[in-house]
């Protein structure tokens, strides 16, 4: 399935963003930290979705939240960490 077909949806009461993925679901999740800070820490796609390019946009889906939010992002999920270029 092409990324473009994969909905991400922001789930906030679980601290997370989500992409079904034909019965399963992809996601990435979050913790909120002190002084309008956000930490990206884990993410997940099924076997049968992966290299797809879900994981990418649901990071840069939450990092466009993020930015929104005003928030600073932390990465403490290491692929988070590279597709965001962070250093």
């Amino acid at each position: 399935m092409l990324v473009s077909t994969y909905q991400v949806v922001h789930k906030p009461e679980q601290c997370s963003f989500v992409a079904d993925c034909d019965g399963a679901q992809a996601l990435l999740t979050y913790r909120l930290l002190a002084d309008r800070q956000v930490d990206f820490n884990h993410t997940y796609v099924p076997r049968a979705a992966r290299g797809s390019g879900i994981a990418a946009k649901l990071v840069n889906t939450a990092a466009e939240w993020a930015r929104e939010q005003g928030l600073t992002i932390k990465a403490s999920c290491p692929y988070v960490h590279k597709v965001l270029g962070l250093d």
